[in-house]
């Protein structure tokens, strides 16, 4: 058995503890990676090898804090991953963030760790996002990441370069590479492999967006 399907996709409360410090109990999504699970949020339509990976959601209590105005921190507690509903093993992850972001965009580093079922050894993932506005009309994300579960686990990285031709319609690319351990299989076997391309175009008017992709 797993984790059950959700109905609700977040259901949280916070509490602002003051001007730097904010807690936060429930269920939310997955503060790492580059790509989100509500598919507006992202600029590609399809995802990445590294969101189907997951982690998708949490269940659990974090602090946020905001250092100063550019350096932020999170700490939290939380069920094993994607158990948003119950915690049936009584064990409990750990999870940090880093943050630091200007006017010009944004980097995380993100990391998770502890054990997700009984008798094994501890998950653990570190995760970088990035994005920044390089001109007014081009923007480049990156994402990488890294996890191992007892020799099993994956790695990869992927690069989102985006140009804004006109006011309504943008172009991007994401060229990622992916790779699971060669120790175990996490999902389709050990050393397996993939170098993918997509290419999007963002057509957006109103509340409107049509994007047709290539991949």
């Amino acid at each position: 058995s797993g984790p059950s399907n959700n109905i609700v996709n977040q259901l949280y409360a916070y509490y602002n503890v003051s001007d730097k410090v904010k807690l936060s109990l429930g269920n939310f999504n997955t503060f790492l990676g580059y790509e989100v699970i509500s598919p507006a949020g992202n600029f590609n339509y399809s995802t990445s090898y590294m969101f189907s990976y997951g982690p998708f959601s949490h269940t659990g209590l974090k602090a946020d804090f905001a250092f100063s105005d550019m350096w932020s921190g999170m700490l939290a507690i939380m069920n094993p991953t994607d158990w948003t509903e119950m915690n049936p093993f009584g064990l409990y992850s750990f999870g940090g963030q880093l943050g630091y972001s200007n006017d010009s965009g944004s980097a995380y580093l993100n990391v998770i760790y502890g054990e997700q079922v009984p008798d094994s050894q501890a998950t653990f993932q570190i995760d970088l996002t990035t994005g920044w506005d390089l001109s007014e009309t081009f923007y480049l994300g990156l994402n990488t990441t890294y996890n191992t579960t007892d020799g099993e686990g994956f790695y990869g990285a992927a690069l989102y370069p985006q140009i804004q031709a006109t006011e309504k319609f943008a172009l991007g690319l994401r060229a990622e590479y992916f790779k699971e351990l060669e120790d175990g299989g996490f999902v389709y076997g050990a050393d397996v492999r993939s170098l993918d391309f997509t290419l999007t175009g963002n057509y957006s008017r109103g509340n409107l967006s049509i994007k047709p992709e290539f991949r």
